[in-house]
């Protein structure tokens, strides 16, 4: 370790902490495919696992990023993905779950691996099910089909075996049951979650009930929570979920934690003793200059000691030296000592990337006694070390321009302050479904008062017309306990029949008007509040198509829930019924999968044949996703005698009514022969629909992507925040989803509004955009309509900036025709600076 920070010597310590709840997040293994001896792993040279072939694509990887075999470093002309390795498999894996994350890292991975290489790539991925059920994912898929040219092979792979060039030969089965081979430089496994031995042992010893695959027991109507109170859990131990999935329930594991913890809020806070900020107006600028190594990311490339002797004769330099780690809490504590000693009033520290250490490195240098803005970074590991990774003397050139271009910029920078403004202890929730309510409820279990705004005259949304979750978990009782909760809570104010008609304001103090019904009147109320939850839920798809409205024995899913309810016999004497999946989804006017149909007919399948052993059960499917532990139910309804039939969108199946009969044709893909079936009932897999609030999203300036669903910050990162601060998302406005991710998302959104709502006052400013000459205002509103935030108004004659809104972009002062918007920190006349010291070469 370059950083000496390993110490072989340290003895194990015990510590005792007392804590009011506990977050589960071990995480998961990946599946050990040397288990499986068909695949050959560990046998045959040239087959690496998922996660070993994300490090040979990463630039920080073995290869650079360079995309070659392990074994001979020869670039591979071919590669095969392999789906399913360790999972979907009671055989011989001992996993009968989905992974949920394969099918589109494998995508992923095949697209990437084709823009590194510099030739032709042939890639193809073998498959049973693509599982592309996220948001957006399907039309990734579809992209990486007709636009990057992967190949999908539905299939169960045979074998693997290698030829004298250590090639890896794959046998697989095709569709049609012939046995094919193929030869591949390279085969990816696409290798599954499990729970870890470590994760399993943690969870026994701390009480917390584990399911039959052990992953923590949690029910869908109580996402994050485990079976005992206090402890919560999160991300893949819950279930094999994605990075979107993970954060959210992170999101709303905390969020239940800091429920239960409300009452005791800020009890252990402690202030911490800042030193006064130095006034350095006035004062030539002093500027010290802190070269990083970073391990070898920057100096196993960049001569880092000529940049830091270079960095010495620049103009102001009063200091440079070069460090192994800068961001070390050592070098943290020299860098402090450093600016007092040589009265240093600007630092630049050339390292990595400010959107990562830029807060870490302004913290340091205020805890000096310099103002936070008074510091600049030069990026040489990103924009120059990696990008030439193999030229040495250009990185270090460049490392040289990158430090020179700083101290320019560093000589002209301003202190910049923000201001403290309070925050209205208040939330508003749009949309009284399964959503709202929790958000709602999640609200006033913080002690918020909530302004609940629902434009039907009752509670509940589409949730009133679900029975059951996929785990049994009863919703119509769980949903009258949620209502009683929200009307009797003297912390909601339920609207019924109501809408927001106008909303203005800035994050933690924003000001709606709320028009309801009252009797036979209108009326309008206007409210204050720090946060607004937005969960205006969807519907389901009523189908053009398949013969819906021609005969009542077609019906959606939903209508077949009331038939399946009804419990009148008429089950019992049906003799054939036939499901036929992604209706009104994956299609050219719908390029998206509704998530819940493939479980949601497993569950009826299965209640079918409970119901009626003789029953004739059809799914029509193009591709099975009972996502994750879902999975088991697919296995128990094939087991129960369901035939699954697929067919392709191009030859879709006909449903016609004749004579009195329902008569569905189709080609049954394993026969190779066309079938027609006299069903007693047609359940149609409809889709799902984000509600038209076309006019409430323009009020709010929240935006919503080609289907009509709301769009966040960051799928990843802010799955539940939109651009704007202050305003959040939950449920299927956002996006299809089961009820535990409904809930889940509605605990998020919860949890991440308090980040606002449990502070006094919410700081603003800094580097933000300002209009410094009114006078020279043209009002032609191109700041208005740039803004990608909706920020800037006219008033009074000239633009506004509300700098409490502003995010700092800076798009507004790039396009104003009569320059008159700056961006603070990122002024004119400092990128100027810049780019003229980027041409003064030596």
């Amino acid at each position: 370790c370059l950083a000496k920070a390993v110490d072989h010597e340290m003895e194990e310590k015990v510590e005792e902490i007392s804590v009011g709840a506990v977050i589960l997040a071990p995480g998961f293994n990946t599946y050990d495919p040397a288990n499986l001896k068909l695949y050959g792993y560990g046998r045959l040279k040239n087959v690496v696992t998922s996660l070993e072939f994300e490090r040979i694509l990463s630039a920080s990887g073995p290869f650079q990023g360079h995309l070659v075999r392990p074994f001979d470093h020869k670039e591979p002309k071919k590669i095969a993905w392999l789906q399913c390795v360790g999972s979907r498999d009671i055989n011989r894996a001992a996993h009968s779950y989905c992974s949920s994350v394969c099918c589109m890292y494998a995508i992923k991975q095949a697209i990437i691996a084709k823009e590194h290489a510099h030739y032709d790539l042939e890639t193809a991925i073998f498959y049973m099910d693509m599982r592309t059920y996220g948001k957006d994912f399907e039309r990734y898929y579809e992209k990486a089909k007709n636009e990057k040219n992967v190949r999908f092979v539905r299939c169960r792979v045979h074998s693997l075996e290698a030829d004298s060039d250590e090639n890896v030969l794959v046998r697989y089965f095709d569709e049609d049951g012939i046995l094919k081979e193929e030869l591949y430089d390279m085969v990816v496994l696409s290798v599954g979650m499990e729970a870890s031995k470590e994760a399993i042992d943690l969870c026994r010893r701390l009480g917390v009930e584990l399911n039959e695959h052990n992953f923590v027991s949690s029910k869908s109507i109580t996402p994050s929570r485990t079976s005992r109170d206090g402890i919560f859990v999160c991300g893949a131990y819950c279930e094999p979920k994605d990075i979107p999935a993970s954060v959210m329930e992170a999101s709303a594991a905390a969020g239940l934690a800091g429920s239960l913890l409300s009452d005791v809020r800020n009890t252990l806070t402690r202030q911490k003793d800042i030193m006064p900020e130095k006034d350095v107006k006035g004062e030539p600028p002093r500027i010290g200059v802190f070269v990083c190594n970073c391990g070898i990311n920057i100096g196993g490339v960049a001569n880092v000691k000529e940049v830091m002797e270079y960095a010495k004769g620049l103009p102001f330099v009063v200091h440079a030296e070069e460090n192994l780690f800068t961001c070390s809490q050592d070098t943290q504590e020299k860098m402090k000592q450093v600016i007092a000693e040589k009265g240093i009033n600007r630092v630049i520290v050339a390292s990595c990337s400010p959107r990562t250490h830029e807060p870490l490195f302004q913290e340091t240098i205020r805890e000096a006694g310099l103002n936070p803005y008074l510091f600049e970074m030069a990026n040489i590991r990103d924009q120059g070390t990696w990008v030439h990774m193999s030229e040495p003397r250009k990185a270090t050139e460049k490392a040289k321009d990158l430090v020179r271009m700083a101290v320019s910029k560093a000589a002209l920078l301003e202190p910049l302050y923000k201001v403290d403004l309070p925050v209205k202890k208040a939330s508003l929730v749009i949309g009284g479904g399964l959503a709202g309510m929790e958000a709602a409820l999640g609200f006033a279990e913080n002690g918020i008062e909530t302004y609940l705004v629902e434009m039907e005259d009752d509670l509940g949304g589409v949730a009133t017309k679900l029975r059951t979750t996929w785990d049994g978990s009863p919703i119509q009782s769980h949903l009258r306990g949620l209502k009683t909760k929200v009307k009797s809570n003297p912390l909601i104010k339920l609207f019924l029949n109501a809408k927001v008609v106008n909303t203005g304001g800035i994050p933690g103090d924003f000001k709606s008007t709320i028009r309801f019904k009252d009797g036979e009147e209108f009326k309008e109320e206007v409210i204050t509040h720090g946060v607004t939850v937005i969960a205006t839920g969807g519907h389901e798809y009523k189908p053009k198509e398949f013969g819906y409205g021609q005969d009542p024995r077609v019906l959606t899913h939903l209508e077949f829930d009331e038939v399946l309810g009804k419990g009148n016999g008429a089950i019992s004497n049906a003799r054939n019924i036939v499901f036929i999946q992604c209706v009104g989804s994956r299609n050219s006017e719908f390029p998206y999968c509704s998530k819940v149909c493939c479980t949601h007919t497993m569950e009826n399948a299965i209640e079918i044949k409970t119901l009626n052993r003789n029953a004739n059960v059809y799914v029509l499917y193009r591709d099975i996703r009972t996502y994750g532990f879902r999975e088991d139910l697919f296995m128990k309804a094939r087991k129960l005698g369901v035939v699954f039939s697929k067919y392709e969108l191009e030859d879709p199946p006909e449903v016609n009514v004749k004579d009195g009969s329902v008569f569905v044709t189709f080609k049954d893909h394993i026969l190779n022969e066309e079938l027609k079936i006299s069903a007693d009932y047609v359940v149609l897999a409809s889709g799902i629909r984000p509600n038209p609030n076309k006019e409430l999203f323009e009020l709010f300036k929240v935006p919503v992507n080609a289907d009509g669903f709301l769009v966040e910050a960051h799928p990843k990162l802010r799955p539940v925040d939109f651009a704007s601060d202050g305003i959040f998302m939950a449920g299927l406005a956002h996006y299809p989803k089961p009820v535990e991710e409904t809930i889940a998302q509605a605990k998020a959104s919860v949890s991440r509004a308090m980040t606002i709502l449990s502070k006094d006052f919410i700081t603003v400013g800094g580097v933000v955009a300002e209009v410094f000459d009114p006078t020279k205002c043209a009002r032609c509103l191109t700041c208005v309509r740039s803004c990608p935030y909706g920020v800037p108004y006219v008033k009074e004659g000239h633009a506004h900036i509300d700098k409490a809104l502003c995010h700092g972009c800076g798009v507004c002062a790039s396009e104003c025709p009569a320059k008159i918007i700056t961006l603070r920190h990122f002024t004119d006349e400092q990128l100027i600076a810049k780019a003229v010291a980027l041409s003064m070469k030596d």
